[in-house]
């Protein structure tokens, strides 16, 4: 031990005498999918925005990790593992538990001259926390290509060749125990028990080759409920291999008789892994000449409103945009549209004002852009064609011309003549469908593939008839609905028993009217079978006005279990309850926005989620909601309440093409009665918030583009 913390301290001295800097060499990713070695971490913090998927694999034990870069200095991580567990304290063992855990790191300080970075860190913060290590770590560079670190660590990674805490005050670290409720903070262990010293060394031989070397303080001792895996050396080696940025692959060699895989592959929220700008140009702004800015009225004989109109209406056809509306005055043009092509309404403004500079007499000087949604108006830009005539290719465009225009509510405004084309009234798509839950109702990995057909009917702008009926090709055998406790119903923990007869199902069929009550408000009522478990109706309305940063909505639903078939009966499980909730929403700006629920959930429970996101310039998002009611943590289950982490990359940002949609996944506890509520699609604010004066501003220098 002596000989450890003589190594340790050594290197660290090392680290003080040498120039460079962890924080900016490449970020090495161990195989718990975090800035490390190869079980130990680092002090070292990959780019800000930054987003690494990681898999691991060596025998006995697999790990799936997202780990994000918050903050420069702030990471989280989440994780599952399938280990093969230590049943009793012999040799028989348990293959293939499933195991979820959660990580934060937080880097201190910059790497200075002589000072390394130093990082303070928890691993499976969650309890039973099979892998619940906290640590303290420190990471120097030596030139350019070498980055020591050396630190101490308690819990799994106190294990080996101990010694007493030096936080002596904390007290002694609770015995593990397999038994405790999965899911709760475990800082009643945190830093407690006895510590012990790690350290290693990763060199970098060039862009693509590296080699990583540690002592490991992990121990896997024969005991109840521990994993599997036999450390018979503290020593352990590596080689990484990057293909292409963004790619980490590794090869180890583990405890002096095991062999690892593994591969990270990270993307950055700042940057764009496709070429931006891969959509064809606008066309030009049609600038007027001398004499006709002279002109205060316009012939309609030679440009009649509807000649206007159908010119409109075929330019924004080429856009991926359609008309919904169009009323022209002497000096003002009002347009109404609908944009399902471009992700920043911004940049579909900037198309709309350059055609309409191509289309509108002369005489007309001032653009009214109405973008809608569902068949309402979300906002009013108002700008003047002369600033897009002076402004364009001008250096700071954008900037200035984001100034001069006025945005307001499009309620505040009136109606506006709307009209659908009969060949959008039926729209109807067939496709093939994959989703992996990684936490099912029962605890286990549910997969399921096969085709969805889903069709809508659009009755009138604002009133949308849709549904969607899927057939699986990977039928599994299910668990039979189970029967309720005595303290709460059975929500959501009869999830796994639907759908599971082979034939097709009808995932949802709704009727759903959306509305401007008046000014700032906008309201919502959609009935039917509103999803796979419950039917029913449910209602919302969302005041949220367009410079407010600040919007509150409530909802309302009357919910009634469907049938396990997903047919078109509700009698098997004699099951309703209404629900509802008041949210406020908030902006706080640079990306960030949070949302608080409180109200009444599924199995009549009453409580309160709060989410917090950030939504970075590319429409990359990522966030983490919690929710806690009044069920209590025995009555839940397993994870104790509901929370999770939730990321969506859109489609644009991959392949650099104009795109609305997105891919997304949520990353969670065991699903459990508690805190459950109906996923009910078009609820308001996502879609009312797109084209308010926050995102229009945070995207305003897409308008020209």
């Amino acid at each position: 031990m002596q000989r450890v913390i003589l190594a340790t301290t050594s290197a660290l001295a090392l680290m003080a005498g040498n120039i460079g800097s962890a924080q900016d060499a490449l970020t090495n990713y161990s195989l718990f999918g975090t800035p490390g070695l190869l079980e130990m971490p680092t002090a070292q913090s990959a780019p800000e925005g930054t987003l690494a998927g990681s898999l691991a694999y060596q025998d006995g034990l697999f790990r799936a990790t997202a780990t994000f870069q918050l903050t420069p200095r702030l990471s989280a991580s989440a994780r599952y593992s399938i280990v093969d567990l230590y049943d009793s304290p012999t040799t028989e063992i348990d293959e293939g538990a499933f195991e979820r855990s959660f990580d934060l790191q937080y880097r201190l300080n910059n790497e200075g001259t002589y000072l390394p970075a130093f990082a303070i860190g928890i691993r499976d913060a969650f309890t039973p926390g099979r892998f619940a290590s906290e640590y303290i770590v420190a990471s120097k560079s030596i030139g350019d290509n070498l980055i020591v670190t050396g630190g101490i660590g308690w819990g799994a990674m106190g294990l080996r060749d101990g010694f007493d805490n030096p936080f002596s005050d904390l007290g002694d670290r609770p015995v593990f125990d397999d038994a405790e409720s999965e899911g709760q903070l475990g800082s009643d262990l945190w830093f407690r028990g006895d510590a012990a010293a790690f350290g290693g060394l990763s060199y970098q031989i060039n862009d693509k080759w590296g080699l990583v070397a540690e002592y490991s303080s992990i121990d896997y001792p024969v005991a109840t409920g521990r994993p599997a895996l036999e450390a018979d050396s503290p020593y352990n080696f590596g080689v990484t291999y990057r293909p292409r940025p963004g790619t980490q692959l590794s090869l180890a060699s583990l405890y002096g008789s095991e062999i690892a895989l593994s591969g990270t592959f990270t993307l950055n929220a700042n940057d764009r892994p496709a070429m931006s700008g891969l959509e064809k140009a606008p066309a030009p702004v049609n600038a007027r000449s001398a004499a006709q800015l002279r002109e205060d009225t316009w012939d309609r004989d030679t440009a009649p409103p509807a000649g206007l109109r159908a010119a409109m209406e075929a330019l924004l056809d080429i856009e991926g945009l359609t008309l919904r509306g169009l009323d022209v005055t002497d000096s003002t043009a009002r347009i109404r549209y609908s944009n399902s092509r471009y992700r920043s309404h911004a940049q579909a403004m900037g198309r709309v004002a350059r055609m309409m500079t191509q289309v509108m007499p002369p005489s007309v000087e001032t653009f009214i852009l109405e973008p809608e949604a569902r068949g309402i108006p979300l906002s009013s830009v108002t700008i003047r064609r002369s600033d897009l005539e002076r402004l364009e290719n001008r250096p700071g465009a954008a900037e200035q011309l984001l100034n001069s225009v006025e945005i307001e509510d499009a309620a505040m405004r009136g109606p506006i003549q709307n009209r659908i084309a009969v060949e959008e009234r039926f729209r109807w798509g067939l496709g093939p469908y994959l989703t992996i839950d990684p936490f099912s109702s029962d605890g286990s990995i549910a997969v399921d593939a096969g085709l969805s057909l889903s069709a809508s009917y659009t009755i009138t702008p604002r009133t949308v008839l849709s549904g969607v009926i899927t057939q699986s090709v990977l039928p599994a055998d299910k668990d039979d609905p189970s029967p309720d406790t005595d303290d709460i119903p059975n929500v959501r923990t009869d999830g796994g028993a639907y759908g599971d007869d082979g034939v097709p199902v009808l995932q949802r069929l709704t009727l759903a009217s959306y509305g401007r009550p008046a000014t700032d408000l906008y309201s919502r009522v959609t009935v039917g079978y509103l999803e796979r478990m419950y039917g029913g109706v449910s209602t919302e309305l969302l005041w949220k006005p367009v410079d407010s940063r600040l919007g509150l909505g409530a909802e309302l639903n009357y919910a009634v279990q469907r049938d396990s078939d997903m047919a078109f009966g509700f009698d098997e499980f004699d099951y309703d309850v209404v629900t509802g909730h008041v949210s406020a929403y908030y902006d706080l700006g640079n990306g960030y926005h949070t949302q608080l629920d409180v109200g009444r959930y599924l199995a009549g429970d009453w409580g309160a989620t709060l989410s917090i996101d950030r939504e970075y310039e590319n429409g990359v998002r990522v966030g983490a909601y919690v929710t806690q009611t009044e069920i209590s943590y025995d009555d839940f289950g397993d994870g104790s309440f509901n929370k999770g982490v939730q990321i969506s990359i859109p489609q644009d940002f991959i392949t650099g093409q104009p795109n609305r949609g997105s891919y997304g996944t949520t990353i969670r506890t065991r699903v459990g009665d508690g805190g459950a509520r109906l996923n009910v699609g078009g609820r308001l604010y996502g879609f009312v918030r797109d084209a308010h004066q926050g995102d229009l501003t945070d995207t305003w220098g897409r308008f020209w583009r």
